[in-house]
């Protein structure tokens, strides 16, 4: 027997639909900031096989920063050479190339693959260490409500969304099973076709099920400062707003199989690139735990108005015949199928991004593509990754809500890069090796030689370039709008800097005790804004008077570190001060430089971690990061650098101005014993707002 339903009601400052890559990594962003979460997914459980398993570059860059990027190193597939393969003159598979996986030198790590799921299990456990945010499994939203009239006010709660809680049977999607036989008996496979675009979504169903199931079924009325929707591609959220993803799909089908080889094919585990003569393509992508991941095209299939393909047609059988075809006359054949799917390829960026940066879409929800450039989760780990911090800065009054619109601005264009790139980089793959130069509707190999050589750097991440605004000076030019309102940069202080990507990184050594750090090992992902003075070589008087003079109007009662720092809060809590001078080491002592540069604490003492140097170091070499930046010993330059790595300004070592005229633009004034973080959210409207 029911009974009557009924709804109770809370207040959160953020709502996450969809706990898959890109909802986790904001969840874990929100739990270095102490904001009340709540994170749902309408699935029972999270991912334990397949789905996404590419980390480039700058994606462990960015889980580095959270402190568990080395959990991420140690147990994946390092991938470190393509090989090509192409048909010869008789047809027949031959090895046409090699080229690294990674262009050597841009970061300091590379393109890895592990599977989705531990990457999912290592941000529940960061989460958990930081803050008591739990992901609520087989909970659906099935109603959402805007109030306008509340969205200029960043402390109030303008979003409304009803939350149901699913029965178990609700919240397992139906899959079929492959049966396999194992050593200890059988083993049955799921398949992934009920998250590929192949798939009719399941919500609208859900809904409409739950109101007319069971009542006695826990339902919650949720008000939100912000939502964010993060669940893919049907995504609900995005619906609700009214928004539409634009774009194209292809003929061209694939499969995947999860698999433990059994073949005579020499480079099995070395990422490959095969085009047959006239059975498809292949790509090959070694796996951890001796598995093999195959993207195998399929066949080609009319399609039009959006139509799928007849998905009770695709199995493991079908998938692994078409692989085995394309690499004859080698042999394929496996005993173990860890997982499978299929996707159709296709290429959609959202209308819009946000609804008055109160609602925000990330990852598939907004952008979705083929997977085998390896960009589906990383790509939607960089947007949550942007917006994380901004929301958190909002949320807790430390910053006006211009900077929220941002968001939109950067990460469309990213997504629009990696549309183009996918469309380009799918079709040459998907295409027919052309057989001579006169054969005009073939692929030429060494033009998809050069694509692949040429995607690999927008591949990693590492190219992403943020246009000019509120938070990126881009140049002396274009940042500013002839008022003086806007910080503008000196780029020619600093040329191997662009400013509005990420900084690279190369080795320091601590002034202290000589340790040698990579920059980047110094930024971690904990809100702060860094301020890095290169002073150039402090042996030169001119260069100490310039570092004494910065530190002095640092320090003073009326700096704008002070004036932005949160009440009762260490001195570096929001703007960080770090120093990287040019040299030699044993010419410096750390405690002569001004205090700005190593704070003191009466209980820990001075702080000894924010000192560096460009020298040689004991047993790693030279960075050489002054070279590297093209900045100049005998002047020096100084850097703002975002919460999530990116340049923000470049300009003169002690100009302080145009740094606190940069702070001025968006951050919020502390007002120390006044009132509480909550309470200067409520102010955000009336601060500034652009």
């Amino acid at each position: 027997m029911t009974v009557p339903e009924s709804t109770k009601e809370s207040h959160t400052d953020v709502l996450i639909v969809g706990a898959g890559p890109a909802g986790l990594m904001l969840a874990n962003w929100l739990s270095r900031f102490n904001i009340k979460t709540r994170i749902v997914d309408k699935r029972g459980t999270k991912v334990f096989s397949g789905q996404a398993d590419g980390l480039q570059c700058r994606t462990l860059e960015i889980l580095d920063s959270f402190d568990f990027g080395h959990r991420v190193w140690r147990e994946s597939n390092h991938m470190l050479e393509i090989c090509l393969w192409n048909p010869d003159e008789t047809g027949t598979i031959r090895r046409s190339d090699r080229i690294p996986d990674t262009i050597p030198g841009i970061s300091h790590f590379q393109q890895v693959v592990l599977h989705q799921g531990r990457i999912e299990r290592f941000f529940l456990d960061s989460i958990k260490e930081h803050s008591d945010i739990v992901v609520e499994r087989g909970v659906l939203p099935t109603s959402f409500q805007f109030d306008q009239a509340k969205a200029a006010d960043f402390g109030d709660y303008p979003i409304a969304v009803t939350l149901r809680t699913l029965s178990d049977e609700e919240a397992t999607p139906q899959q079929r099973l492959q049966h396999q036989k194992t050593e200890d008996g059988q083993r049955s496979t799921s398949d992934g076709l009920f998250r590929s675009n192949l798939a009719a979504d399941d919500t609208d169903d859900l809904i409409r099920a739950a109101k007319n199931g069971d009542h006695s079924r826990p339902v919650e009325t949720v008000r939100a400062k912000f939502m964010v929707g993060c669940d893919g591609a049907h995504s609900w959220v995005r619906r609700q707003l009214g928004f539409k993803l634009e774009g194209d799909s292809t003929d061209y089908i694939w499969g995947v199989l999860d698999i433990v080889p059994i073949t005579d094919f020499p480079d099995v585990r070395q990422r490959c690139a095969i085009h047959s003569a006239n059975s498809g393509s292949v790509m090959i992508i070694p796996r951890e735990n001796k598995l093999v991941r195959l993207y195998i095209q399929l066949q080609s299939t009319d399609v039009k108005d959006g139509a799928k393909v007849d998905r009770s047609h695709i199995t493991p059988e079908v998938i692994l015949k078409s692989a085995q075809q394309i690499m004859h006359p080698y042999k394929l054949d496996y005993s173990y199928c860890d997982w499978w799917t299929a996707y159709q390829i296709g290429q959609r960026v959202g209308d819009a991004f946000s609804l008055q940066e109160r609602v925000f879409l990330a990852g598939d929800a907004v952008h979705t593509h083929s997977p085998k450039a390896g960009q589906g989760m990383n790509i939607s780990m960089q947007d949550t990754f942007n917006l994380g911090w901004k929301i958190a800065h909002v949320v807790n009054g430390y910053s006006s809500g211009s900077i929220l619109k941002t968001y939109e601005s950067e990460r469309r264009q990213v997504a629009q890069d990696l549309i183009a790139f996918d469309h380009r980089f799918s079709r040459l793959f998907s295409g027919r090796p052309a057989k001579d130069v006169m054969d005009e509707e073939g692929v030429s190999m060494e033009e998809f030689k050069r694509a692949f050589e040429k995607g690999n750097e927008f591949a990693s991440g590492i190219a992403v370039n943020y246009g000019a605004s509120v938070i990126v000076a881009k140049e002396s030019e274009a940042s500013g709008k002839g008022d003086g309102t806007y910080a503008k940069s000196k780029p020619q202080l600093a040329r191997g800097i662009d400013i509005g990507k990420r900084i690279p990184s190369f080795k320091v050594l601590n002034q202290s005790d000589a340790r040698p750090w990579h920059l980047q090992e110094l930024l971690k992902s904990n809100g702060r804004w860094r301020v890095i003075v290169f002073p150039g070589e402090l042996t030169t008087p001119r260069n100490m008077e310039r570092m004494q003079d910065l530190g002095a109007k640092l320090a003073g009662p009326d700096s704008f570190i002070r004036r932005y720092t949160p009440t009762g809060q260490p001195i570096d809590s929001l703007i960080e001060v770090l120093t990287v001078h040019a040299g030699p080491r044993t010419a410096v002592e750390l405690l002569d430089l001004p205090e700005a540069f190593h704070p003191y604490d009466k209980e820990s003492g001075w702080d000894y971690w924010k000192v560096f140097v460009d020298d040689q170091s004991y047993h790693e070499g030279h960075g050489h990061i002054y070279v590297n930046y093209g900045i100049n010993p005998d002047h020096g330059a100084s850097m703002i650098i975002r919460p999530d790595q990116y340049v923000s300004w470049v300009g003169e070592v002690d100009d302080y101005a145009e740094m606190s005229r940069f702070f001025d633009t968006f951050m919020t004034p502390q007002l120390a014993g006044e009132t509480g973080n909550g309470e200067l959210s409520s102010i955000l409207a009336e601060v500034k707002v652009d």
